[in-house]
């Protein structure tokens, strides 16, 4: 008895892991989709009956509220109720407009989406449009197929591009770009070890069973489950607990030679830049000393033979961390983000610490995770 309940359970539906503000979005952004392709078509086909097809409904939904699934891509919309089309069209010339030219219309438009990577459910219900869909619908044969079918999925496909992109979301989908500091092909530092793209790639042929989200999506969300576990594992590690309290700093008005100075006696590779009262304003590293941007024309030239000041070659616009802040969000920032110092400030903006790449190593070994698991 209790198997028979816990088998019923997966029939109830799962909560929605969605915003509210992607809901709003994905309603309005149908409706509009909806009521502009009707209008558009309307005046381009003109009295032509049938004008528009109740499968863009279905489509509709893909396309506003999920446009991050893998059916809802602009050839999965184009392709899929194309080939649907011509092989209902098809089907109900050869067999009919009868149940049976109806299933084999289904079935072939699946394999067919399959074959040509276009999958996308609303075909279904345009092949069984173009068996069952009366006399209108048979008297235009295989125009059918583009007018109205291909003539709205274009439409359709069109405000989706236009509305989905004024919303801020990625359409057509694409995973979020992560650029490379170094500009090189080796991968970025999280992504050598762990899970690799021939990992997931044996995972999913493992399943055996389509999923309805792109690969890169799925890398993306393992990315971020294993930073969230992390954090609840050593969120308890804060930037204060690491970080240097001594901080080695100059000021915008010494010279380059205090600064160089300064740097080879501390053995450090970056000071940052405060006034009196310990103010950041900027940061200067080893790097600012040798190349700089020479205004207006951005040519890059020699820092040192230009400049007299620190405030001449520093950056101003520095990433800081705070003290409360849990020591594994900079685990991103220092590995893949190219960083290699990082100040500490307070809520005033005055340095009270300092984190470098030394730094977060040795805690990460401290607090075990860069440690192997101990042997059962």
């Amino acid at each position: 008895m209790q198997a028979i309940f816990s088998w019923f359970r997966f029939f109830l539906p799962e909560p929605l892991t969605v915003g509210r503000r992607e809901i709003w979005l994905g309603c309005l952004g149908a409706g509009l989709g909806l009521l502009g392709t009707e209008w558009l078509s309307h005046l381009i086909l003109g009295n032509a009956n049938p004008w528009f097809i109740a499968p863009m409904g279905a489509s509709a939904v893909l396309l506003f509220a999920v446009p991050a699934s893998p059916l809802a891509q602009p050839w999965s919309i184009v392709g899929g109720n194309l080939v649907s089309a011509l092989i209902g069209v098809s089907c109900a010339q050869w067999l009919g407009q009868t149940g049976l030219a109806a299933g084999v219309a289904g079935a072939l438009a699946i394999g067919a989406m399959f074959a040509l990577r276009c999958l996308h459910p609303p075909g279904g219900a345009v092949a069984l449009t173009a068996v069952l869909g009366g006399p209108a619908v048979s008297q235009l044969g295989y125009g059918f197929a583009f007018w109205p079918v291909a003539t709205n999925s274009c439409l359709l496909l069109l405000l989706a591009l236009v509305l989905n992109n004024l919303m801020q979301r990625r359409y057509p989908h694409q995973p979020a770009p992560q650029p490379h500091p170094h500009l090189t092909t080796d991968p970025l530092p999280s992504a050598r070890l762990g899970f690799t793209h021939a990992d997931l790639d044996a995972a999913l042929s493992g399943q055996h069973e389509l999923l309805d989200i792109s690969k890169d999506d799925l890398e993306e969300i393992l990315t971020r489950a294993q930073l969230h576990a992390s954090r609840r594992k050593w969120g308890d590690v804060y930037c204060r607990d690491i970080m240097s309290h001594d901080v080695v700093h100059i000021g915008p008005r010494d010279s380059l030679d205090a600064a160089w100075d300064r740097l080879a006696k501390h053995k450090v590779k970056a000071l940052p830049v405060t006034t009196a009262d310990g103010t950041l304003v900027g940061i200067v590293s080893l790097h600012d000393f040798f190349i700089s941007h020479s205004a207006p024309t951005s040519r890059m030239v020699p820092a040192m033979s230009t400049a007299r000041y620190v405030e001449d070659i520093m950056t101003s616009k520095v990433r800081v961390a705070w003290p409360e802040q849990p020591m594994v969000d900079l685990v991103g920032l220092f590995s893949d983000g190219g960083l290699h110092h990082m100040p500490v400030v307070d809520a005033q903006q005055r340095v009270v610490g300092m984190i470098t790449q030394s730094d977060l190593v040795a805690a990460l070994f401290k607090t075990g995770i860069g440690n192997p698991a101990p042997a059962a």
